[in-house]
């Protein structure tokens, strides 16, 4: 076997402390991820030789790794906004499979909304207004308007309703009620979304991502540490990832999104088509990236998101494509980047751990193939990871 053909599972799966964590560090808080996806591996922390950390502040990697007593020969640092980690769980598979590492930890932590709750705006403040994008901000193009402007555009194209818009942040409230973890669980309605306060047409409160504390971890191992591990591998069959713009004017097309060509590639690579999979982890930020990352990765055609997002179709219970079974980032956590999380669930549905939320596949039994899926910026990059399990 050469170290090119190496398979690559994830192996253990955490998320730390989430919601409100008022009295914990963000290095505190990947430390608590790591801890426990370790544990869930069975594995000890001297097998791990490869790091991939990022996020909001200066929590750079050689740090992170000397507080979690690491010493990685196989490191990354890329940072492209929500979708970073699926990015890194490429670059670590790659890595694996090539022999240049044998196990990859991906972590974060975060404690945004504890930092805004004490006074401490400690995030980037300057994203989206340095450089050349200083030259659209007086405008009005701001990181939640830019994503309202896209939503106006494909509302304008293809008729899609303010109502299909309320309708995923709806259905994402039912999944997150399912959620113990979740931070927000009381049912809402089409209406309460439609009638709360105006944050940048046509979104309103509800159809905005909350913001939270938390954080999470991800060990990517060589196939070899699977017959050690306590846990059932998830392999990885697939990834993709593309970056297409910074400034809102050099976006072409604001009703298609990067995950069009991550997710080909994903799928490509991986050897399914979208009508293949379980369910599906999807950033959002706000309800229209679930919308238009549907179409992007052809689970409906472009233009038909807003008709495919109606009558329950997203949901855990009787859905016909469960999203975000978590609760998704409008419910259940967003801790400034969610990324990560959105490997975390797609692993533990994938081995049955769901609770009143798993999602069962076409046969009634345990799904077999999922897909996590996460933006970055305004739609300005895009990493998609096809998984599945044995």
């Amino acid at each position: 076997m050469t170290p090119a053909s190496r398979k690559v599972a994830v192996v253990g799966v955490a998320l730390s402390d989430c919601g409100r964590v008022d009295d914990a560090t963000p290095y505190a808080l990947h430390a608590q991820a790591a801890r426990r996806a370790l544990a869930d591996a069975g594995l000890d922390r001297a097998v791990v030789d490869g790091l991939a950390s990022a996020g909001l502040g200066t929590l750079a990697p050689v740090e992170v790794a000397e507080y979690l007593g690491l010493r990685p020969t196989w490191v990354d640092s890329t940072s492209v906004g929500g979708s970073t980690w699926e990015v890194m769980a490429a670059h670590a598979a790659d890595a694996i499979a090539r022999g240049h590492a044998n196990a990859v930890l991906l972590v974060y932590g975060s404690t945004a909304r504890a930092d805004i709750k004490a006074g401490r705006r400690t995030g980037n403040l300057s994203f989206g207004s340095r450089g050349p994008l200083q030259f659209e901000v007086p405008y009005g193009h701001t990181l939640i308007a830019k994503y309202a402007m896209a939503a106006r555009r494909h509302m304008i194209e293809h008729g899609t309703t303010v109502e299909q818009l309320a309708e995923v942040a709806v259905q994402a409230r039912a999944n997150a009620a399912l959620n113990p973890e979740a931070m927000f669980r009381d049912p809402i309605t089409v209406d309460d979304v439609l009638s709360g306060p105006m944050i940048a047409d046509p979104f309103t409160k509800l159809q905005c991502c909350i913001r939270s504390d938390g954080g999470a971890a991800v060990l990517l191992a060589t196939e070899e540490f699977v017959r050690d591990c306590r846990t059932a591998p998830v392999w990885i069959l697939g990834t993709g990832e593309h970056v297409s713009h910074a400034a809102m004017s050099e976006w072409p097309d604001f009703t298609t999104g990067p995950a069009a060509v991550s997710g080909r590639l994903a799928f490509e690579r991986a050897g399914v088509r979208p009508q293949e999979i379980d369910f599906a982890e999807i950033y959002d930020a706000f309800t229209y990236m679930t919308l238009v990352t549907l179409e992007d990765l052809g689970f409906c055609e472009k233009g038909e998101g807003g008709a495919f997002v109606e009558k329950g179709r997203l949901l855990v219970r009787g859905g016909e494509l469960p999203v975000n079974t978590d609760g998704g980032g409008l419910s259940a956590q967003h801790p400034g980047m969610r990324g990560l999380f959105l490997l975390v669930e797609a692993v533990r549905q994938l081995r049955g751990e769901g609770g009143e939320r798993q999602v069962r596949g076409r046969d009634g039994e345990l799904p077999r193939l999922g897909v996590a899926s996460a933006t970055g910026g305004w739609f300005c990059s895009s990493g998609t990871v096809v998984l599945g399990r044995d």
